[in-house]
């Protein structure tokens, strides 16, 4: 192991980073270049067919098959003038990643040649298998025909010489097997929620965006290292390792210079990102060794998404270029800390406003305060639903660890927005409101700045936190697909909305000015939800606490959570927008659940492999080693010198033998608690026996094999260690 060891470390030092010919040092010459984005369109189609897509991709107006076969004409032109071969239909199945069959642009002619080829038909829709992707059982196995269906609003793209066209993924019976076709749903009910709102201030909004800025946290390790872990291969995570004597503890890698390795390896991603039109913008080193940080400008929900998961390719498949091996598990190192996926989120309407973010004006600033105690009061009313969207296996080690929020739902707003609404709250009157304390109100909401930025402190414990024009939803895990938040937030949001709107309108009916009657439910709502206000610390045990007396939930169990998503109340909320109905509810809940389960099947036996056969015979052949050089001290040494020479030995052989011992005995048990789990069919009760009999084995027994790791020479312990993962660049 240590020539294993040894050689990684030489090649880490010996090799140099990959050049990668750039066709110009200016960003905006080869921006999009593999984007069939709208001046790619207008290159390729007819005035008429651009005209029409353009609707589509603005209004979601329908494309019929006449003119999406001059659309896959123009389309294909493109993309085998910049080198395709291949087309796929790209689509986000309910596992870890993205999905993809390639087929070529080629149809036989009679005389045995081929022509290229690719028609409306395929570009609008495909028949992939859906036996093997995950359902929830709304599809048995032997029921394999699934659709999917172009999606008009996120643009193709070219990946090496294959055309992928972003597409919806369903079963043949309509259910979504997917998280594009609900978060497209979700979008469009928080679109039409919103524009209502909008017309009390505004008669020109006719269209709302929800907005998404991702920011993805990583760790890069070095790739013979990575190898040569079998846990980080197969679980993405390191299920042992003693902490290294030197970690974060200094704050020294934050912020700091990027290593010049490393630096090779962000500019040949963020060339690869570009080309794609992804607008990835900030690159910096995070808190942990070895850990970094890629954020692009915002950009509307659906695409935004569609990028981020884009990026996750594009990153592990460069970092293979350099060497490196890219770790987007939530917690891959205990102790440290873990990685995020910070989805910034706001509203922003086709006459160019941030709903989010105050204005010049009272009026502006009126509707600036309607959305975001909206907002707070979505999270409130759904704080429960929420966890669930962000809850999973990986998730549960980083909420409440190191630099991660808690597991409870909190709103952070900071000083200068709670006390508006604190304002807000006192300033109105139960009944009718006087003209002086109308115009008093107007004036104190005038005064808030347009910009916010500067007034209001980040909080890095809270889960949903205001930063001035968005809200910062940072409890998303590195690893997720952030559609399923999304998904959560924009329903919530646009239910609030529709309440809001049929209790302001009913003050109206009932004679109350406009600008009262949104002034008293405002009101309403901020007592309603106070509660979930939080600006201090969410590490603190005591917030745990007095988030209990608040009548806050802290579900920290993954089965526990994602029962959140079966409630009477959640099937209610989605039911009623249309965006996911009971069943794929129920269905989403037993894949999620199933997912949980298999990660810590799988952890388990890998984990029960690298005890039995890496870390028990290590430790027992170093234990021999002892043990004969104890015997050749007696051989040559006086009773007296031999028994002060040989104490310590003495003790390291006993302390090796009770370890190890209780190591075997607990794999042994750990075993069996998983064949009883094994046999059980339905999915909760699998999942929650996983989670109570078989997960407390892995931390129980790891502490003893991360006090061997201290004992066992160096040069015979079987795994690199925490120093040289975290500090290998």
């Amino acid at each position: 192991m240590a020539t294993v060891r040894f050689k990684a470390l030489e090649g880490l030092l010996a090799r140099k980073a990959v050049e990668f010919n750039r066709p110009s040092n200016c960003i905006s010459d080869y921006y999009g270049k593999l984007v069939f984005d709208r001046k790619k369109m207008k290159g390729y189609l007819s005035k008429e067919a651009f005209r029409i897509v353009c609707d589509a991709i603005d209004n979601g107006t329908t494309i019929d098959r006449k003119l999406a076969d001059q659309v896959a004409i123009g389309m294909k032109a493109w993309a085998i003038e910049n080198g395709a071969t291949h087309y796929t239909h790209w689509f986000h199945p309910l596992t870890e990643g993205t999905a993809e069959k390639h087929d070529a642009f080629i149809e036989p002619t009679e005389d045995g040649t081929v022509i290229e080829s690719f028609s409306g038909k395929l570009l609008a829709q495909q028949e992939p298998d859906a036996s093997s992707f995950p359902s929830g059982g709304i599809r048995n196995t032997f029921e394999a025909r699934g659709y999917t269906a172009w999606d008009v609003s996120s643009p193709a793209f070219i990946v090496g010489t294959t055309l992928c066209v972003p597409t919806i993924f369903i079963s043949y019976t309509g259910e979504a097997l997917d998280y594009k076709t609900p978060l497209l749903k979700a979008l469009n009910v928080v679109d039409k929620a919103a524009v209502d709102v909008c017309q009390y201030f505004d008669k020109n909004v006719t269209k709302v965006w929800a907005n998404l800025g991702w920011e993805q946290e990583y760790f890069l390790v070095d790739e013979g290292l990575y190898l040569a872990r079998p846990d980080l291969n197969l679980t993405g995570r390191t299920l042992m390792g003693h902490s290294s004597a030197k970690d974060q503890q200094l704050e020294d890698h934050y912020f700091a210079s990027i290593p010049e390795r490393v630096s090779a390896f962000m500019m040949e991603m963020e060339y690869e990102c570009h080309l794609l039109g992804i607008p990835v913008k900030t690159r910096h080193n995070e808190v942990a060794p070895n850990q970094f940080e890629l954020a692009p400008v915002y950009e509307e929900a659906n695409l935004a998404n569609d990028h981020n998961q884009l990026v996750m390719d594009v990153m592990r498949r460069v970092a293979r270029h350099h060497g490196f091996r890219v770790l987007l598990h939530e917690k891959p190192f205990a102790g440290i800390n873990g990685s995020g996926k910070h989805c910034n989120w706001s509203l922003a309407t086709n006459t160019g406003v941030c709903l989010h973010s105050p204005g010049k004006n009272p009026k502006s600033n009126m509707q600036f305060l309607t959305f975001v105690v909206n907002s707070i009061k979505a999270v409130f009313d759904n704080q429960d639903l929420l966890r669930a969207s962000i809850m999973s296996a990986t998730n549960m080690h980083r909420l409440g660890a190191n630099e991660a929020p808690p597991a409870i739902i909190s709103v952070f707003l900071g000083d200068y927005v709670s006390k508006m609404l604190d304002l807000l709250e006192e300033a109105v009157s139960e009944g009718k409101m006087t003209p002086d304390e109308k115009t008093t109100l107007k004036l104190d909401i005038g005064r808030i700045p347009e910009i916010l930025l500067d007034n209001t402190d980040r909080n890095r414990t809270s889960p949903f936190a205001f930063t001035g024009n968005r809200f910062e939803f940072r409890a998303v895990g590195s690893s997720a697909n952030c559609a399923s938040a999304m998904i959560a937030l924009n329903t919530a949001v646009a239910s609030q909305l529709i309440d809001f709107k049929k209790d302001v309108d009913a003050l109206i009916e009932k004679g109350d000015k406009k600008d009262e009657a949104i002034f008293k439910v405002l009101k309403k709502y901020i007592k309603l939800c106070k509660t979930i206000r939080f600006d201090g610390n969410g590490y603190g045990e005591e917030w745990k606490v007095e988030a209990a007396e608040r009548g806050l939930t802290n579900i920290t169990s993954v089965p526990e959570a994602l029962k959140a998503y079966t409630s009477e109340k959640t099937i209610k909320l989605f039911e009623k927008l249309g965006v996911l109905s009971s069943v794929e509810l129920h269905a989403r809940a037993e894949v999620e659940l199933e997912k949980f389960m298999k990660k810590l099947q799988i952890e388990a036996r890998v984990f029960g492999d690298l005890a039995m056969n890496h870390i028990v015979p290590t430790c027992v052949n170093y234990q021999t080693q002892l043990v004969q050089n104890v015997s050749g001290l007696k051989e040559i040494f006086s009773a007296e010198e031999f028994e002060e020479l040989a104490a310590g030995r003495k003790d390291m052989i006993r302390e090796i033998s009770q370890r190890v011992s209780y190591i075997t005995t607990k794999v042994d048990e750990m075993v069996e608690a998983r064949k009883v789990a094994n046999v059980i069919e339905d999915a909760r009760e699998k999942a929650e026996a996983y989670d109570s009999t078989v997960r407390p084995f892995l931390e129980d027994i790891r502490y003893h094999i991360d006090k061997l790791e201290l004992l066992v020479d160096n040069e015979l312990w079987p795994l690199p260690k925490y120093r040289e993962l975290l500090f290998a660049r």
